[in-house]
């Protein structure tokens, strides 16, 4: 489904033009929408099917959110067989996985907030400028 970094930011338009109100604008402010929209979400016990869908059209949207506010590129880890943002530094490279976050989240096996989780990546980043 994703071959290059067209399909994410595709996905995530998709996304955003249709989810509740309107209200999503690829800000960090935005995933806290986000928050309460999986809360509401992981009521409903998704099938596999379901749950994949969600966790790619969701991931993207936080994927597209943390590429565009602090930069990284879209790579496929073969070791979790999933897609990765990374930013990758002299000293440093951060990468995180939106997919199976949102999977956890949507099962009620995290309740790590999203927001903490894109805040973390951008710590990482500047913390690897610092290192230059």
């Amino acid at each position: 489904m994703f071959d290059s970094m067209e399909d994410f930011i595709y996905v995530a338009d998709d996304f955003v033009e249709h989810f509740r109100d309107g209200k999503l604008d690829y800000s960090v402010e935005s995933l806290n929408l986000l928050e309460e929209y999986l809360d509401d979400l992981s009521c409903f016990g998704l099938e596999d099917e379901a749950l994949n869908n969600a966790a790619e059209t969701i991931g993207s949207y936080i994927f597209e959110t943390a590429r565009r506010c602090y930069g990284g590129e879209y790579t496929w880890s073969e070791e979790y067989d999933q897609p990765m943002l990374v930013t990758v530094m002299p000293e440093l490279s951060v990468a995180i996985m939106a997919f199976d976050k949102v999977k956890k989240r949507l099962k009620n096996e995290s309740k790590e907030s999203i927001s903490l989780y894109i805040s973390k990546y951008k710590e990482h980043i500047e913390k690897g400028k610092q290192q230059k």
